[in-house]
């Protein structure tokens, strides 16, 4: 079976290019509500599960211990763009469990967001791994290790006992095993595992509703999802679709974006979640899946419905600042 069609990309008004992908939306007791395309293929989530694999955070009391609020536990659930707050915020948690940036193993880049690479480079500064896109993810990671007596060296290695409390929560939300052969390495070094499309947006239909899951973890992501939703520019930053998302339907809607062209999103009204990847890993096409998606998902509420609709509808300028086409996503979110 080959994935339909599920964005097009315009000049002028003619198609120029399109992107193949799926998608699946469950409910809290595991049923289909839509699926579109090979929802069972295995596909790497990358960092759109980042919220499940924060859990331990939680769970484990070290969010309570270090005073972590909203803005804290949105930044262990991101994939920030090493703004100043971001970077500020991050070296706080750090700072709390006694540790500082010399701690994170997720490696180094320069911001995501142009205008603070930019202003860094001006002041002569060079980035460190606070700036990483996951180091919230990981201060997180290294908090809950301090936290409940856990070595924390070498922490992104798949044996190591908090990969090892990630798997656990990954599995318990998904209901998929993480075993070894289908473990590969992340672009921050912890371990991704490939399982199928459906069973993330059956784990975010889980969280979104507490459906199958233990009260405390249940409570743990209710926590975390509302966070995220509170503070989306924490989990993005400026301009990001993610945060433009999130703001468009304030405590509504939660997202959250993986690499080559992976989301993951709940909708707690309606008790649903969804999961979708873009064949080829085109983040333009999967954001413009996503906003349409939820825009048909919530159709009933016309005006917030027309809002998605604007944003899965992104221009594509000239040069010169002209319109001259758009990537859009295709007639089954029209």
């Amino acid at each position: 079976m080959t994935n339909p069609v599920l964005a097009e990309v315009l000049r002028g008004t003619l198609v120029e290019s399109v992107h193949r992908g799926s998608v699946a939306v469950f409910d809290g007791d595991g049923k289909s509500v839509w699926e579109i395309g090979e929802t069972h293929r295995p596909v790497f989530p990358r960092s759109a599960v980042k919220l499940i694999q924060a859990l331990p955070l939680v769970e484990s009391g070290a969010a309570d211990a270090y005073g972590f609020g909203d803005r804290e536990l949105a930044l262990a659930c991101a994939s920030h763009s090493g703004e100043p707050l971001h970077a500020e915020t991050a070296l706080s948690m750090l700072l709390r469990a006694g540790l500082d940036e010399t701690a994170l193993e997720c490696g180094c880049h320069w911001p995501d967001n142009h205008a603070a690479t930019i202003a860094m480079a001006r002041a002569g500064g060079e980035p460190n791994a606070l700036h990483n896109n996951c180091s919230g993810k990981h201060a997180g990671f290294l908090c809950t290790c301090c936290h409940s007596g856990i070595a924390h060296e070498g922490y992104v290695k798949a044996d190591h006992r908090l990969q090892g409390l990630v798997r656990d929560a990954m599995e318990a939300v998904t209901g998929a095993a993480h075993e070894v052969d289908i473990c590969g390495t992340d672009g921050c070094s912890i371990p991704t595992y490939a399982v199928p499309l459906r069973n993330f947006a059956v784990g975010f239909a889980r969280i979104a509703t507490g459906n199958g899951l233990q009260p405390e973890r249940a409570k743990a992501g209710r926590r975390l999802m509302s966070a995220c939703m509170a503070e989306p520019f924490m989990v993005s930053g400026t301009g990001r679709a993610d945060e433009a998302l999130m703001k468009a339907a304030p405590g509504r809607i939660f997202v959250k974006m993986g690499a080559e062209g992976v989301y993951c999103a709940a909708v707690p009204e309606l008790g649903f979640g969804i999961a979708l990847k873009c064949d080829d890993g085109a983040v333009r096409a999967a954001e413009a899946m996503i906003a349409g998606v939820l825009a048909k998902l919530l159709e009933k509420d016309e005006p917030l419905a027309d809002e998605l609709r604007k944003l899965a509808h992104k221009p594509i300028m000239s040069r010169n600042g002209a319109k001259v086409g758009e990537v859009r996503p295709a007639a089954f979110a029209d």
